[in-house]
């Protein structure tokens, strides 16, 4: 490498993280997709297939062998349409980083190929690994905090008012998932350390920006596909509790905004009117599927039939309200006595129950109080 190189490799994680600095990630297709970084693009040296060829030569052979394999793989034609895609990112990201897997020989083979093309851009020391081992810190550190739960009934606006608070961390919209079988998303999961990675990237900007206590919705450990980290999860099954204790008819207008008539114009506007609807009427179907078990073969038939006659009013009305038909028999059959029976079991640990506004106000003066 030259010494003409202004800026230097980076170690920062911190900043990397806190700034969003943009990442060029020069590892494989397979390593990218198991785990990456949100501001990261991925721009491989090597495809799966060459990858593997050079690993097992350098298991067989040694390290000069993998090299030189390497080059050889890597040549010609491809050589230079891959340094193309990376000046151009590059060019793009005039204030970002490279990086491999441990900072190691991939990215400073990228670097000296990019320097011999005349652009001298620095890369992250310790790679994709040290960066992942800076954010899996940040969880534990962060779970370490003081915490308090948001409870109540499905419908109770806990993750509208976890997002309404400074300290309040949004534990489904870091999984893109809300939790229950009607909870996916249209943005989808990802991968569990794409989750991980997320999450700690959002608690890190909030003890940034001077949080020093979590306010989060109380979840069982899974979150759709996602598990919540162990130390973190551990940390709430010891909090204090405010739950909201809601009107009926609250809840359910709140259900009815956000997973039908919500969920239908997300449907409508990514995939256009027919199939948006075919696509929510699919989600709305299969959300009940899933815990037909639980529900029983009897009461999952008739309210699927109620189901489908909501949704066939809706289709002719535009109206979402005859959902409210079988989405209240699933509130008091179904969802409110799980919950109680769950919340049952933490009843040493509520502090304070109230209506929406009544917990959001405790909650603000309870963090000041048990704060610093």
């Amino acid at each position: 490498m030259s010494n003409m190189q202004e800026r230097p490799d980076s170690d920062d994680y911190p900043r990397i993280f806190l700034q969003d600095v943009p990442l060029i990630d020069v590892r494989a297709p397979i390593e990218f997709q198991q785990g990456a970084f949100a501001q990261a693009v991925n721009l491989p040296l090597m495809i799966d297939s060459e990858r593997q060829a050079v690993g097992t030569c350098y298991k067989q052979h040694g390290q000069q062998a993998a090299l030189a394999l390497g080059h050889r793989l890597v040549n010609g034609k491809l050589r230079e349409q891959r340094t193309a895609a990376w000046l151009a990112a590059c060019a793009e990201r005039p204030a970002g980083y490279i990086y491999c897997f441990r900072g190691g020989l991939r990215s400073q083979l990228v670097q000296q190929w990019l320097h011999e093309a005349g652009v001298d851009y620095p890369r992250i020391t310790g790679g994709y690994k040290a960066l992942r081992n800076y954010l899996l810190g940040v969880l534990t550190q962060s779970a370490a905090l003081p915490m308090a739960l948001v409870g109540g009934n499905t419908g109770s606006g806990k993750t509208l008012l976890v997002n309404e608070l400074a300290d309040g961390v949004d534990l489904e919209g870091a999984a893109r998932h809300r939790g229950s079988s009607f909870g996916r998303t249209l943005a989808g999961q990802s991968s569990q350390i794409d989750f991980e990675n997320r999450l700690a990237v959002l608690l890190l900007k909030k003890q940034h920006g001077g949080s020093r206590r979590w306010v989060l919705e109380d979840e069982g450990r899974i979150i759709g596909s996602n598990n919540l980290p162990l130390p973190l999860f551990n940390g709430m099954q010891q909090a204090p509790v405010a739950v909201i204790d809601d009107p009926f008819d609250i809840r359910l207008a709140r259900l009815q905004a956000e997973y039908i008539d919500g969920m239908r114009e997300q449907f409508e506007q990514a995939y256009g009117v027919e199939e948006g609807w075919r696509q929510y009427d699919d989600y709305l179907h299969h959300g009940l599927f899933a815990i037909r078990r639980r529900l029983g073969l009897e009461r999952f038939q008739q309210l699927t039939q109620r189901l489908e006659a909501a949704l066939r009013a809706q289709r002719l009305s535009g109206q979402g309200d005859a959902h409210r038909e079988w989405l209240a028999p699933l509130l008091q059959q179904y969802y409110d006595p799980m919950y109680c029976y769950q919340l049952e079991k933490k009843a040493q640990r509520i502090v304070f129950r109230g209506n929406y506004a009544e917990v959001r106000e405790f909650l603000m003066t309870f963090s000041q109080k048990n704060g610093d």
